[in-house]
């Protein structure tokens, strides 16, 4: 199940794309069907309370992914068997900042916020970009994903 909570700040941006656009995200990582995971649009006040409380960093950021177990990149969470479906965890997204961005890199509003989207999913599922390797793997993920929905990555 995907919960989005929030606005996204565009009529460009409709919920039910991003849903199917998560769900692209998480079919092509291999998550089971009945995965859950929840994105909440905030504003700037909130993602800085929660960059300071949970990263010890000052200010507003793009995007935070919660976890809700530890990841390895290409083996995502499973679904025991008769077990409950899985839960991902929880990624909030400043629509401010992703506005701001989007006008600092010249790309649409939508392409902003679908990056931003599926890089807090991969994060719940194990991947980062804490090296350059890392980056490259998680940048060439956004780009093939970006483009099945007819974006390109900045």
């Amino acid at each position: 199940m995907i919960v989005v909570l929030g606005d996204p700040g565009s009529d460009d941006v409709p919920l039910a794309d991003l849903e199917s656009f998560v769900r692209t995200v998480l079919d092509g990582e291999g998550v089971d069907h009945d995965a859950s995971v929840a994105i909440e649009f905030v504003d700037d006040a909130a993602i800085a309370a929660l960059n300071e409380t949970h990263m010890g960093k000052n200010g507003p950021t793009d995007v935070l992914s919660f976890p809700i177990e530890s990841a390895t990149p290409g083996h995502p969470p499973r679904r025991r068997p008769g077990g409950p479906p899985i839960e991902l965890g929880d990624i909030f997204i400043s629509t401010n900042v992703v506005a701001a961005h989007a006008s600092e890199y010249e790309v649409t509003l939508r392409s902003e916020m679908y990056l931003m989207v599926c890089h807090g999913v991969l994060h719940l599922l194990g991947w980062d970009h804490q090296t350059d390797t890392e980056a490259e793997a998680m940048e060439a993920r956004e780009a093939r994903y970006l483009a099945s929905v007819g974006i390109e990555r900045r």
